[in-house]
């Protein structure tokens, strides 16, 4: 990864946080176990499905343009 790239992902990385963090109630962040959950639960709901549909798409593309080729 360039390093151009690696500080744009920290940032984006860095905002979902934020975002997560305010969306997430005080009573859940109470104890080390509590934000562990709580941080899981965040990214399979929001973050991971997200990634699955880029990846799942950059593998319909790739095939593609090697059908093309």
């Amino acid at each position: 990864m360039t390093s151009k790239n690696a500080i744009a992902l920290k940032a984006h990385i860095q905002a979902i946080a934020a975002i997560l963090y305010e969306e997430t109630p005080q009573e859940l962040l109470n104890t080390l176990e509590e934000i562990e959950q709580t941080v899981r639960q965040k990214v399979l709901k929001y973050v991971s499905p997200e990634i699955g549909v880029f990846l799942s798409e950059r593998s319909q593309v790739q095939p593609q343009a090697e059908k093309e080729n």
